[in-house]
């Protein structure tokens, strides 16, 4: 019966120390590929992008739609720079390891200068180590509901 208990409460240790906020390196890494990516974004640079991208990059845009893969993400943001020229920036606010190789960064999505088109949004980035760096792996990109800070 003791056995168990214990064998929980290692597991729950373990899977705490996880999900930690990353050591010094690696959120200035995480930190510095998102800085990178809305450079990219902003000087509508396809190969830089892509660069950032893992093949299988996902994105969940605020209007709903999923681009799956990093050639729709990379197609679908150039066309979506293109319709909604505005200035984007993000805001990171936190950033922390869900294991050594998976890293996630919240933070505040702006497009601001669209006219009727900005837009104040959140931001997660999901990024996984790969090749000695770390890529976007995902993004989901939200509204805030009303009142929301």
């Amino acid at each position: 019966m003791i056995r168990p208990a214990v064998a929980c409460l290692l597991i729950l240790a373990g899977s705490t120390a996880l999900a930690q906020p990353p050591a010094g390196g690696d959120d200035e890494a995480v930190r510095d590929v998102v800085r990178r990516y809305v450079e990219a974004r902003e000087a509508r640079d396809a190969k830089a992008v892509e660069a950032l991208l893992t093949a299988d990059a996902d994105q969940l845009v605020s209007d709903g739609t999923w681009r799956r893969g990093r050639d729709a993400l990379v197609r679908g943001m150039l066309e979506s720079s293109s319709k909604n020229p505005g200035k984007r920036t993000i805001e990171v606010e936190s950033v922390r390891l869900l294991g050594p190789d998976v890293a996630l960064a919240d933070g505040r999505y702006t497009l601001a200068g669209a006219g009727p088109d900005a837009r104040a949004m959140w931001t997660t980035i999901i990024l996984a180590r790969a090749d000695g760096g770390w890529k976007i792996a995902g993004i989901r990109n939200m509204l805030p509901a009303p009142g929301a800070k």
